[in-house]
């Protein structure tokens, strides 16, 4: 078992560098001022992390902070930036979308497992979604007989969603039978861990809106902690992963009270 999140403060400059990648990863962008403070560094220390990531390759640095580099051409493709392990994605996508049933209403997370889900319902009949994410919208919006529903919000280009304050309302009203979720991180101790802030409320309000929440993760997130925790293991019921799950780690998961559902 891994230990829990390491403290902001006295991180090493590669470890630093990781997590704020993964925040502009997740957000597409990122401001000096706010990853100092996040961070608890000098701004000064948070400029020379940006010009390394850009001279990596990874970001661009524009006047105040930096941007994905990826995302212009990204976006234009609606293409997701996290394309690592589909095989194991598509495998957890196929027996997450084997328990929809025809009639039901369910939400859908952004990311790229829970658009594996998403293509695989599209032979289901007469589902409401309900997704913050526009690739996953596009997916099953023209399907017959579906109801497909978005929040309001800002536009999160990586991810292809809508966050912030808008959409966290609009999902306090709604009511779904299902949550799909995604993650950054899981782990028995850290339990639901994202690379950035801003989803917390979202993701909060979603799981609030469903009477019954898989978490979908494949096994590669599994004893990994990201930058900041939405809660404890204890909100969600199911957890849908692949055969790269150690026994342990799923007996240690069940343990908790949390259903295993292992994708072969």
């Amino acid at each position: 078992m891994k230990p829990p999140i390491d403290p902001l403060t006295g991180l090493l400059a590669e470890p630093r560098r990781r997590r704020i990648l993964e925040w502009i990863q997740e957000e597409g962008s990122a401001r000096v001022r706010d990853l100092a403070a996040a961070f608890q560094v000098s701004e000064a220390t948070i400029r020379q992390d940006l010009e390394r990531l850009e001279h990596d390759g990874s970001v661009t640095r524009e006047h105040g902070g930096a941007f994905l580099t990826s995302v212009p051409a990204q976006v234009s493709a609606v293409v997701l930036h996290h394309q690592e392990n589909m095989d194991k994605k598509r495998k957890i996508g196929a027996l997450a979308a084997s328990l929809v049933r025809n009639g039901e209403t369910l939400i859908l997370d952004a990311g790229t497992t829970t658009t594996e889900i998403a293509t695989r319902l599209v032979t289901r009949k007469d589902l409401t979604v309900i997704t913050n994410a526009l690739n996953i919208a596009l997916i099953l919006g023209a399907v017959p007989g579906f109801a497909v529903h978005m929040p309001g919000g800002q536009f999160k280009a990586p991810t292809l969603s809508l966050s912030g304050d808008k959409s966290v309302d609009y999902f306090r009203n709604i009511f779904a039978g299902k949550l799909f979720l995604a993650t950054a991180g899981v782990a028995l101790d850290a339990g639901l861990t994202y690379p950035s802030f801003a989803d917390l409320q979202l993701k909060e309000a979603m799981i609030k809106a469903a009477s019954h929440v898989y978490l979908v993760a494949d096994s590669s997130k599994i004893n990994k902690s990201s930058f900041t925790r939405l809660g404890a293991l204890d909100v969600i019921q199911s957890f849908i992963t692949d055969a790269g799950i150690s026994d342990a780690d799923a007996q240690a998961f069940e343990a908790r009270g949390i259903q295993v559902l292992i994708a072969t």
